[in-house]
């Protein structure tokens, strides 16, 4: 371990010894392949060793959906969790292992929030520095990040969790970029672009794929894409996620702060100590998780309003609702009947590839 970690830190000094220009593009990007290979095996060790990839917090995962919370340690986190969980839910008991911590389940808008403190990130986490690597591999199982700043301390503090978590192929508030790449068996590296490119040239295309022993691979490009985002797309290996920033703490600070603080994107004010706007921040939470509730339907009765099945808003096709239900529901799928802002009439007869909306009501009919 301490050799890959050696070579990490060996290639971030040159890295920012480098000036950044055209003529160093190149080579940069030839040094930012080598450290997203390098981070792959700190995550993901090799087997060899005995130890390695499966030693991490044995949490096992309930509710519909999963928040993440991150923080350095006494800017207010347990706090938080607390008043959180103890306000909005009762307090689940969980069991587990090493240094995790479950504070409970939130129950909010029908439902489930499983909040995860994620404990002992700190600078070097990425490096696997305090339990980091644990950290980070469960924080990347997570559906939405929270990360938990202290409005008296520095601002830099967000960017130091950001980088520890984009380290380990954590990207926040990002979307996938838009480059497609394929590998192809002869004829070489062929870039092409439908915009102009400031970032990336063939050269380095080239050194980047090469680092990856990649010979042969088609690349376009949609945008002005960066050599991050092509190391990105070759590892495959990135989870992208919402994330917000709880600022805790603002009863501390003065009006005029708390108006700068209120214009940066992503940013939600809340003071855990006098529980001020904690309906707020579980309104955003519920805002990027993007869940889409429906309510089931038995025949000849009413709606089950008390309990609606949770979808992602990725997945939430009539397939998707019944595969919540039971894994056997498909096979007996004959169609369904849909109320809501989903159908154009009430109710629309609809097959497994209808998609459906947040709060729509949907009655399964069987094959007989």
């Amino acid at each position: 371990m301490a050799t890959v970690m050696q070579k990490i830190k060996d290639i971030e000094d040159e890295m920012a010894r480098t000036q950044k220009n055209k003529a160093t593009a190149h080579h940069l990007g030839l040094l930012k392949a080598k450290l997203a290979k390098l981070r792959r095996e700190l995550l993901t060790p090799s087997s060899k060793g005995g130890g390695g990839a499966g030693e991490g917090f044995d949490v096992t995962k309930s509710g519909d959906s999963r928040v993440g919370l991150v923080g350095f340690p006494s800017v207010g986190k347990s706090t938080l969790l607390n008043k959180l969980t103890g306000t909005f839910s009762e307090v689940a008991s969980y069991e587990f292992t090493t240094l995790t911590c479950i504070p409970g389940v939130i129950t909010y808008r029908g439902a489930k929030i499983q909040l995860l403190d994620l404990p002992g990130i700190i600078e070097g986490a990425k490096d696997g520095k305090g339990r980091g690597r644990q950290v980070i591999s469960t924080a990347r199982t997570c559906n939405c990040i929270l990360i938990v700043l202290d409005a008296i301390k520095p601002i830099t503090h967000k960017r130091l969790i950001e980088k520890e978590l984009e380290g380990f192929g954590i990207r926040l508030n990002k979307e996938p970029p838009n480059l497609t790449f394929r590998r192809k068996d002869k004829g070489g590296i062929n870039l092409t672009s439908t915009v102009t490119n400031t970032n990336l040239d063939l050269d380095t295309v080239k050194a980047i794929c090469s680092e990856y022993r990649i010979h042969n691979a088609d690349i376009s490009l949609k945008y002005d894409a960066t050599a991050d985002d092509l190391i990105d797309v070759i590892e495959g290996s990135r989870v992208y996620m919402p994330c917000i920033y709880a600022v805790n703490k603002i009863d501390q600070i003065t009006l005029e702060e708390l108006e700068i603080l209120d214009k940066l994107p992503h940013y939600c004010p809340v003071s855990a100590h006098l529980e001020w706007n904690l309906d707020g921040l579980l309104e955003k939470i519920w805002e990027y998780l993007d869940l889409t509730r429906v309510y089931t339907k038995p025949k000849g009765m009413n709606p089950d309003y008390e309990d609606p099945v949770i979808l992602s808003s990725k997945r939430r096709t009539v397939e998707d609702f019944c595969n919540r239900i039971h894994k056997d529901m498909v096979k007996q799928f004959k169609y369904a009947l849909v109320w809501g802002s989903s159908a154009k009439h009430k109710p629309q007869r609809v097959g497994k590839e209808h998609e459906l909306e947040d709060e729509d009501v949907v009655q399964i009919i069987k094959k007989v």
